[in-house]
């Protein structure tokens, strides 16, 4: 696995399973929503929002506490 020989590297899972498996090996790790976070925070997207939709238009599955707590890390929550 080449995110074993490389310690700066950091995988992209969604998958519970293989996040868990990800930790147990010390290997860091994101998912689709952590980067969208990271996106916005870097200045390559205007907001989280509008990919969030669109991923879940697209049946990735989002819990609602969830996207609320995306939101708010994207400071994208309504007031």
């Amino acid at each position: 696995m080449l995110a074993l020989e490389s310690p700066d590297a950091v995988v992209v899972l969604d998958d519970s399973l293989a996040r868990r498996v990800a930790e147990i090996r010390g290997i860091r790790l994101t998912g689709t929503l952590g980067l969208l976070i990271d996106a916005k925070r870097a200045g390559l997207i205007p907001a989280v929002t509008p990919y969030l939709d669109r991923l879940v238009a697209l049946r990735f599955r989002v819990a609602p506490p969830t996207r609320a707590a995306v939101l708010k890390l994207a400071d994208e929550l309504p007031e």
